[in-house]
């Protein structure tokens, strides 16, 4: 297990740095200089031929790519100082460039935009299996029934409405037409300077992730349990006498969650990385809507360093769930 955990950590670290070479090169060999948006917010949207010159010599744009990526890697390491006009900027490790809009530190800007990203993350995460497992369990048991039927229908029925559309109006009618006071309150505010409101504002966020989430988990769930309940072992155990619950949620949940728990670790990563729609339509200043405003504003230290922290957490992810999977299944093999 400890061998199997260091190849998959190397492996991890490899991808790492090739997508950190890629977005790189993403923004060396863009349409336009990566310099221009300093350009042109130093000088009023006055940037001139001569002027975006000396900003991509202070930046080391006129440099080889080669060079550039090895100090942005040294940078990540023992920190850099950046150069911006007549201001020079300290970047302590681990520097990931300086906001061309905000001129903070990009670490700085993500670590204070991280906590709000991991409380949507866990509540949405947390609500995807405590409604879609007991949900799918039940429908497997009931299989065939009238009410296996209007679970799936309805499920499939939320399912095929756009998230962004289905988090817009309950937003809308929760916030604005109904006003409900538990649920009328959207946004975030750090749990320790106020708890109350913490819950209050990440509540309707939290539901609308949950709701539309859990149902492919509730599909997931229940077709591995239909195909789990019909193995021989879960007969013999059935034959020795063994309660029904014991039979169900012993022995078959336990090897029906190995396909559930592949979808989850790969949705928490993705939550982790950043829920563009959730936190943009609830004004959640998390590092979903602080990447999706640096496109647009095109704060490429900003992109950069949004799409490492996701592969990052993407990489760690699939390791957790590789892990689990020996935990939950025993016929899995992990040499």
């Amino acid at each position: 297990m400890f061998a199997y955990i260091i190849k998959r950590i190397l492996a991890g670290v490899v991808v790492i740095v090739l997508v950190s070479m890629a977005v790189f090169a993403l923004f060396w060999y863009g349409p336009s200089s990566p310099a221009r948006p300093i350009c042109l917010q130093e000088t009023g949207n006055r940037c001139t031929a001569e002027r975006l010159a000396n900003y991509e010599e202070q930046l080391g744009y006129n440099n080889s790519i080669v060079s550039e990526y090895g100090t942005y890697v040294k940078g990540v390491f023992v920190g850099r100082e950046i150069q911006i006009g007549n201001t020079t900027i300290d970047c302590t490790a681990p520097c990931l460039g300086i906001s061309q809009r905000t001129r903070g530190l990009v670490w700085d800007e993500l670590i204070e935009r991280l906590p709000a990203t991991i409380s949507l993350a866990a509540g949405g995460a947390a609500l995807y299996l405590l409604l879609g497992v007991p949900i799918g369990v039940a429908a497997a048991r009931r299989r065939g029934t009238t009410a296996d039927k209007v679970l799936v229908s309805s499920f499939l029925f939320v399912s095929s409405v756009p998230y962004y559309l289905f988090a817009l109006l309950a937003w809308l009618y929760f916030t604005l037409i109904w006003d409900v006071p538990i649920l009328g309150s959207s946004g975030y505010t750090p749990l320790l300077e106020n708890p109350g409101k913490w819950f209050t504002g990440l509540l309707l966020p939290w539901l609308c992730l949950g709701i539309f989430g859990c149902t492919q988990y509730t599909r997931y769930t229940r077709g591995a349990m239909v195909e789990t309940l019909s193995e021989d072992y879960i007969r013999t155990a059935k034959a020795k006498g063994l309660s029904a619950n014991t039979v169900v949620y012993k022995h078959g949940l336990r090897s029906a969650l190995v396909p559930v728990v592949t979808i989850f670790g790969i949705d928490l990563g993705v939550l982790l990385a950043g829920t563009l729609f959730t936190e943009r339509i609830f004004e959640i200043q998390g590092i979903g809507l602080w990447g999706l405003r640096a496109v647009y504003q095109l704060d490429l230290p900003v992109v950069s360093a949004t799409a490492l922290f996701g592969a990052i957490i993407m990489v760690i992810s699939n390791l957790l769930v590789d892990i689990v999977y020996s935990a939950l299944d025993p016929r899995v093999r992990l040499s």
